[in-house]
């Protein structure tokens, strides 16, 4: 069980995420640190059996509606996933020669880091995945459409289809986006 008591009852079944970065840092206002997370996601789609039915990254955080094969366990995945993004996001910050908040971002994954003994020296991403399974028609409905609207609703864009770094393009649009998509 996480530190927050969220638990995935049932690691195959189909579930929407959301986990954020610790202070809800705006990391993901660079390119550079956006395509590492898409990255792992296409790693994690072609080595771990993750499939990915809508996702949607904003400035600090992450939505997912997501499952895994029968071979994986659902958790397995998010712990390497987030494990993973965490080492190379923060390496990426530290070896920055651009990065103007390199300083501030660093001491504050530093100063989270220190405060839960679960890490060595930083701490990336928070504890907690919030998961719910999506075990109905109207509740996957809401999940998807909440996904998807929230670039809008925070003005980056004023349409679904037009948002580079979700899977709006492919529910709104007429072209593939950046991930595969596992429709249900």
């Amino acid at each position: 069980m996480s530190e927050g008591g969220y638990l995935i009852h049932n690691q195959h079944s189909i579930h929407f995420i959301t986990f954020a970065v610790v202070q809800w840092v705006d990391v993901f206002t660079r390119k550079i640190y956006s395509d590492i997370i898409i990255d792992s996601l296409k790693f994690c789609q072609e080595n771990k059996g993750l499939k990915i039915h809508a996702w949607c990254l904003m400035s600090n955080h992450i939505h997912l509606i997501i499952s895994t094969d029968e071979k994986n366990k659902l958790s397995d995945v998010l712990r390497d996933f987030k494990k993973f993004t965490s080492v190379k996001i923060i390496k990426e910050i530290e070896n920055s020669t651009t990065e103007s908040r390199k300083n501030w971002m660093i001491w504050i994954f530093k100063k989270a880091g220190e405060a839960n003994n679960r890490n060595k020296e930083y701490q990336f991403w928070q504890q907690d995945n919030h998961p719910i399974e999506l075990d109905s028609e109207e509740i996957f409905n809401s999940k998807i459409n909440y996904l998807h609207y929230n670039p809008v609703k925070v003005g980056l864009v004023k349409e679904e289809k037009d948002y580079l770094l979700s899977s709006g393009i492919d529910y709104f649009g007429d072209e593939e986006g950046l991930l595969k998509i596992d429709f249900v």
